[in-house]
């Protein structure tokens, strides 16, 4: 079932990431495009026909954007927050634990961007470490001990590419939680709140509905990688074909199945009324899960599973897939 709310890598050093986060090329910034942005952010619905792809992503980078923790103090109460993987240690990419939202106790698990230089260093600019993951799966696996929902925000350009984290088991942390999110007995939501990229946002992802700000991003590449890739090339140009072929927006996604729902944002994107976005992402959750949790807990494996084994059937023919 789908619904629209109407309601209104790796060898660069931390410091230079933090510019990678905050900037696109060049044409992203001249001043014809940054007056009809805001012109744009001043009609608030019409800014799903008139965003082109690549500033929906400027709009989804946006450091000023509710973050994991914001939507934790805006929605939750009595927050206990979980650290460690009780392997190796702490990773402040992923903010974990268990709460109450109005009064059903949740579990929750979302990447977390930071800030200013100093916290977007401790958080590694929200790309988890294995250990991140692994402190998430701890939180699966209590919610599904306890009979809680699951409420994730996905919020990352994708997981660390550092030798490192590829050290400490980086692929099979993924794995593993694709794996366990799949099998869960519990209601899962799963809400894009910024750029969901890559298997990193996907190891938060495999939810009973998966929900999506207007103003979001979600696909298996960051544009300027689609295109470095692609066409040995991260021009303007190239980079903006990229986004658009990638389909990364909400509308995109929701026409092709993938996401359940689009959650509207504030005018001129979640960044300019952060309380309202929350509020707003708050209602979108709990209506859908009044709907999850009358299933029972093995309707909910099914659903899920229906969910994902349906994606991409319909670019199935009897042939085999469609040919581009």
């Amino acid at each position: 079932m789908k619904h629209h709310v109407s309601s209104g890598e790796g060898g660069a050093s931390p410091t230079s990431r933090i510019a990678d986060t905050e900037t696109l090329p060049a044409a992203t910034s001249t001043v014809g495009q940054r007056r009809r942005l805001s012109h744009e952010r001043q009609q608030p619905r019409e800014l799903s026909t008139h965003l082109a792809p690549l500033e929906r992503v400027r709009l989804a980078r946006d450091p000023n954007r509710p973050q994991t923790q914001d939507y934790i103090d805006g929605l939750l109460r009595d927050f206990f927050e979980i650290h460690g993987d009780r392997r190796f240690g702490d990773d402040g990419a992923i903010i974990a634990g268990m709460g109450y939202l109005g009064r059903a106790a949740v579990a929750i698990a979302g990447h977390q961007r930071g800030r200013s230089t100093a916290e977007r260093l401790r958080r590694n600019f929200g790309k988890p470490h294995p250990e991140g993951y692994r402190k998430a799966a701890r939180v699966f696996e209590l919610a599904e001990r306890f009979g809680l929902p699951l409420i994730t925000f996905i919020d990352t350009q994708g997981a660390e590419p550092g030798v490192g984290a590829e050290e400490r088991g980086q692929s099979e942390a993924i794995a593993a939680n694709l794996e366990l999110m799949s099998r869960m007995t519990v209601p899962i939501i799963a809400c894009v709140i910024g750029e969901g990229g890559s298997g990193g946002a996907l190891a938060l992802g495999i939810g009973n509905r998966i929900l999506m700000q207007e103003n979001a991003c979600y696909a298996v590449i960051t544009p300027e990688g689609c295109a470095a890739i692609l066409w040995r090339e991260a021009g303007p140009e190239k980079v903006g074909e990229a986004a658009a072929a990638l389909k990364l927006s909400a509308p995109d996604l929701l026409a092709l199945g993938i996401i359940d729902e689009i959650v509207a944002e504030p005018p001129g994107g979640a960044q300019s009324d952060p309380s309202a976005a929350i509020a707003t992402l708050g209602k979108a959750i709990t209506l859908q899960l009044d709907r999850l949790q009358r299933l029972t807990p093995m309707a909910l494996r099914r659903d899920r599973e229906r969910k994902f084994a349906g994606i991409g059937a319909a670019f199935l023919t009897s042939a085999g897939p469609r040919q581009a």
